[in-house]
C-alpha cells in the first residue's frame, strides 16, 4: 500500500469514527490530501459547506499542534466543546475566558497535550504569548476568514497581513487558508499571502439549490409590515433577521414580540454573558425568531435555519452570501428575502462615507511618524484619538506605509501590565526559590496600587532591575502560573522601524489619501452591487456564482428574477433626497461655536449631521448633541456640499 493510500484510508476510518460522518463533502477530501501531504493549501467553500473538518481531522494525523485563528469567538467555543465530546484535545484563548482557564490551557499545551488550540488574531500582538507560541511544534496552521488579509475584500483586516508574514517567522510546517466569500480578486491576494498555489486552492460550487431567494422593494413605512406579514404567513421556524443598526434590533424584536413573535435582539453592544444566553436559546429552539446585526451567525452551527430575512439591505453581496448562507444547511429548503428601501441603500453608503478621515487628519498622521526614531513603539488608540481618525481606518493607514515599504513591523509590546493578587507576596513567592523568588521579589515592588488593580511599567521596571524587557516577560509568565494572582496586559505599543525616510511628506499624504478615496468608491460600488443585483432579470443564482469565480451554467428557477415575481425600484414610491433644511443648519451652527476645534474642514460638519462619529467628537460626548445624525436620511455627498465642502477634500 502506497503512502497515499495509507493516508486515504486512515483519513476516512477517522471521519466515521471520531466525526460519525459515512463520507466527505465536495472539496474536503482533496484539500485534506495536500496538508497531509505537506502543502499549504486553501479551502473556498460556501457557508457551511464543511471548511472545519479540513484542519481537525489532519490535526489527528500530524505529529505536532495545529493552531486555528479565527476572529470568531463564538466559533471557537462551539468548535472547542465539540471536538471535546468527540475525544479530541482542543483549547482556545481569547477574551472571554478567566484566568484559570488561561493557566489550563497554556499547560496543556506546554504539556503538548493539544492538538488543536484556537486563537483571535490579536493574540499575536502578544509578546507574552508570542514567546509561549514558539516554543511549540506547530504542524498546521490554519486562518479562518482568510479573505480578511486582502486590502480589496469586503471584511479587510491588517493584523491579517501580519499573520501572513508570522507563518514564515515560526516556520510553520503547512498553512491551510479558508473562506466562503472570495471573489477571483481576493483569492488572488490569498495566495499571494500565504503562499499557496494555484493548483492547491479548492473551490466548490456556490449555489445551493435548497435556498430561495427573493426581493421586496418596499417603503420605509411599509418595511416592518411586510416582516411580520412574512414571519406570520410562513410555517414556524428558526428565524434570522438582519439590520444594520443596533438600536434597529431593539426596536424590531420589541414590535415583533409585542406582535405576538417569539423574538429577541442581538447586536455587539450587549455583554458577552448576555449574548451567549441568546445564542443558547436560538440554538435550542427550531421556532425562534432572532433580530440581529451581523455580529451574529458568524461561527454559529445551527442546520435547521429556515428562514434568513434582511429587513436593511446588506452592505455587499459578500456579506449577503455569508448571510444566506446560515440558512437550510440540513439540505432541507429554506427562504431567504431583502427587503430595500432608498433610505437603508442611503445609510449604508453614509457609513462607507464616514470612515475616510480628512486630509489634514491624515497630514499630522504622518507628521506624528516622521518625527519618531529609527525603532518605535507607538499606541494605535493614542494616535486615532490625536489625528481624529478612526481606530480600523488609522491601522490601515499604518498597513499602507510598511506596504509602501516606509517602515516595518518589529514586535508589538504591551507598555502596563495589571496584577491582581488574590493572596498576600509571601504565599505567592513560597512557590519560587532562588534567583526566580528574588527577581520576582523585586518586580512585586516595582507594583503601583490603583483602585482594584496593580500597575506594573514594563519599560520602567526593566531599567530599576537592570534586566531587558524579555526577562521581564518572563518573570510576569512565571507569575502567571500561579493560581493566586491575576494578570491582564493593557496599552498596546505598536512596535515599527523605519527603512527609509519619507522624501517629499505632501506626496506621502496625496497617496495616503487617495487610497482611503479609492476604498470609498470601492464600497459605495460594494453596496450599489447589491441594489443592481436585486433588480437585475439575470437569475440570482448565477450572478452570485459569476461573482465568486464561479460559472452556474443554468439558472435556479427558484429566485426573484427566474421567477418574475420582484418589483421594479420604479415602482416603490422613493422619495427624493431633500435639503439639510435651515433648522439643522443653525443646530450646526451652535455646535460649531461650541467646538470651533473640531469643525474646520467641511467633511466634520457634514458626519455630525449624518450621524458619522469621529474619535474627537466621541472623546467629547458631542454624539449625545440633539443635533448629532439628524440628516441621517439624506445622502453625505449632499450634506457635504450644503455644509461648504466636497468629496475630494
Amino acid at each position: 500500500m502506497n503512502q497515499q493510500q495509507d493516508l486515504s484510508e486512515k483519513s476516512l476510518k477517522l471521519l466515521q469514527d471520531r466525526f460519525g460522518i459515512r463520507r466527505f463533502r465536495r472539496g474536503q477530501k482533496a484539500v485534506i490530501h495536500r496538508i497531509l501531504s505537506g502543502k499549504n493549501a486553501a479551502a473556498v467553500f460556501p457557508t457551511g459547506g464543511g471548511k472545519s473538518l479540513c484542519y481537525q481531522l489532519p490535526s489527528l494525523l500530524l505529529p505536532g499542534t495545529t493552531v486555528v485563528v479565527s476572529p470568531l469567538i463564538a466559533l471557537m467555543k462551539d468548535q472547542c466543546d465539540s471536538l471535546i465530546a468527540k475525544g479530541i484535545s482542543a483549547s482556545r484563548l481569547d477574551s472571554s475566558q478567566n484566568p484559570e482557564a488561561v493557566r489550563k490551557t497554556f499547560s496543556e499545551l506546554h504539556s503538548g497535550r493539544t492538538k488543536i488550540l484556537y486563537l483571535a488574531p490579536e493574540k499575536f500582538f502578544n509578546e507574552r504569548f508570542l514567546a509561549s507560541i514558539r516554543q511549540i511544534n506547530i504542524s498546521l496552521f490554519a486562518i479562518d476568514e482568510a479573505h480578511c488579509i486582502s486590502q480589496w475584500g469586503h471584511h479587510f483586516r491588517p493584523d491579517y497581513l501580519k499573520l501572513a508574514e508570522l507563518t514564515r517567522e515560526l516556520d510553520v510546517e503547512r498553512v491551510l487558508a479558508l473562506t466562503a466569500t472570495a471573489t477571483p480578486q481576493v483569492l488572488i491576494d490569498i495566495q499571494k499571502g500565504f503562499r499557496i498555489r494555484k493548483a492547491d486552492t479548492i473551490r466548490t460550487p456556490f449555489h445551493r439549490p435548497n435556498l430561495t431567494l427573493t426581493t421586496k422593494f418596499t417603503t420605509k413605512e411599509n418595511q416592518y409590515l411586510h416582516l411580520l406579514k412574512q414571519i406570520r404567513e410562513q410555517k414556524p421556524g428558526a428565524t434570522l433577521v438582519y439590520v444594520t443598526l443596533q438600536r434597529t434590533a431593539e426596536e424590531i424584536a420589541d414590535r415583533l414580540s409585542t406582535d405576538g413573535v417569539d423574538a429577541i435582539a442581538y447586536h455587539a453592544g450587549m455583554d458577552n454573558d448576555v449574548r451567549a444566553a441568546i445564542q443558547k436559546q436560538f440554538l435550542e429552539s427550531t421556532t425562534k425568531t432572532i433580530v440581529a446585526t451581523i455580529a451574529f451567525g458568524m461561527g454559529i452551527d445551527k442546520s435547521n435555519i429556515r428562514y434568513v430575512y434582511h429587513f436593511n439591505a446588506p452592505k455587499s453581496l459578500e456579506g449577503y452570501a455569508q448571510e444566506i448562507g446560515r440558512a437550510g444547511r440540513d439540505g432541507k429548503q429554506a427562504i431567504c428575502e431583502m427587503l430595500l428601501t432608498e433610505e437603508d441603500r442611503i445609510v449604508l453608503e453614509n457609513f462607507s462615507y464616514g470612515d475616510t478621515p480628512t486630509r489634514s487628519s491624515i497630514k499630522q498622521l504622518v507628521e506624528i511618524i516622521q518625527g519618531q526614531a529609527e525603532r518605535f513603539h507607538i499606541s494605535h488608540h493614542k494616535l486615532s484619538n490625536e489625528t481624529n481618525i478612526r481606530l480600523t481606518v488609522l491601522r490601515t493607514l499604518m498597513t499602507y506605509l510598511e506596504l509602501e515599504g516606509w517602515i516595518g513591523s518589529t514586535s508589538p509590546r504591551y507598555e502596563t501590565y495589571k496584577l491582581k493578587p488574590s493572596v498576600n507576596s509571601s504565599v505567592i513567592l513560597s512557590r519560587y526559590h532562588g534567583e526566580n523568588r528574588r527577581q520576582i521579589a523585586e518586580l512585586l515592588g516595582c507594583l503601583t496600587k490603583s483602585r482594584i488593580w496593580f500597575m506594573l511599567n514594563v519599560t520602567t521596571a526593566a531599567k530599576k532591575l537592570n534586566l531587558s524587557r524579555e526577562q521581564v516577560v518572563n518573570l510576569l509568565n512565571l507569575l502567571q502560573e500561579h493560581d493566586g494572582i491575576e494578570i491582564k496586559a493593557s496599552n498596546l505599543m505598536f512596535g515599527y522601524r523605519w527603512k527609509k525616510r519619507f522624501g517629499r511628506i505632501s506626496n506621502v499624504i496625496d497617496r495616503l489619501h487617495q487610497k482611503l478615496v479609492d476604498r470609498e468608491t470601492d464600497d459605495i460600488e460594494r453596496t450599489a452591487m447589491v441594489f443592481r443585483f436585486a433588480t437585475s432579470d439575470d437569475c440570482y443564482a448565477k450572478s452570485l456564482s459569476k461573482h465568486f469565480g464561479d460559472e452556474l451554467k443554468l439558472g435556479c428557477d427558484n429566485c426573484t428574477a427566474c421567477l418574475q415575481t420582484g418589483e421594479s425600484p420604479e415602482h416603490s414610491n422613493l422619495r427624493q433626497p431633500r435639503s439639510i433644511g435651515s433648522a439643522a443648519t443653525k443646530l450646526l451652527g451652535e455646535i460649531i461655536e461650541q467646538h470651533p476645534d473640531l469643525f474646520h474642514a467641511a467633511r466634520d460638519r457634514a458626519k455630525f449631521l449624518c450621524g458619522l462619529s469621529t474619535p474627537q467628537m466621541i472623546l467629547k460626548r458631542i454624539t449625545n448633541h440633539s443635533a448629532y445624525g439628524v440628516c441621517d436620511s439624506i445622502p453625505f455627498p449632499l450634506v457635504l456640499e450644503q455644509v461648504g465642502g466636497d468629496l475630494s477634500e
